[in-house]
């Protein structure tokens, strides 16, 4: 029987207490790690819309505008509507958000080195191939 879902359910979980172990440990306690991937994005963008987060993510979109919200209030984010289209919201970060870029970003490099701790470059490679093979799959199913 094959287990590769089951164990990337494992890695997620487990990645995700980490993150948030980590992000506490240096001392960020406005944001946890599934949150971190919204800001992730943003930083990488300064702007986005809900839609244009909920790709780059994976998040639902109904999971991504409560999240939206609570970071808003937590002063992370700033909501406003989009003048060039009223259905849809533009997302940008506050200067407290980008603030807490640099020790997301170690908390980050910290979490690769363990995923790829003992691992070979080409293992690296052909691990992360073998992973877009199995998104690309998800994606088309």
């Amino acid at each position: 029987m094959y287990q590769g879902g089951y164990l990337i359910g494992q890695i997620h979980k487990r990645t995700g207490r980490r993150i948030n172990e980590l992000l506490k440990e240096n001392g960020i306690t406005e944001f946890n790690g599934a949150q971190g991937t919204i800001l992730y994005s943003l930083w990488n963008k300064e702007t986005m819309t809900i839609k244009e987060i909920a790709s780059v993510t994976g998040l639902a979109k109904t999971s991504l505008t409560s999240m939206l919200e609570r970071m808003k209030q937590g002063g992370l984010l700033e909501i406003e509507e989009n003048p060039q289209d009223g259905r849809s919201k533009i997302i940008r970060l506050t200067a407290k958000a980008k603030e807490l870029q640099d020790v997301y970003e170690e908390v980050s490099a910290s979490m690769t080195d363990c995923w790829y701790r003992g691992m070979s470059e080409e293992e690296i490679v052909q691990f992360e191939e073998t992973l877009q093979k199995v998104l690309k799959n998800i994606e088309e199913y």
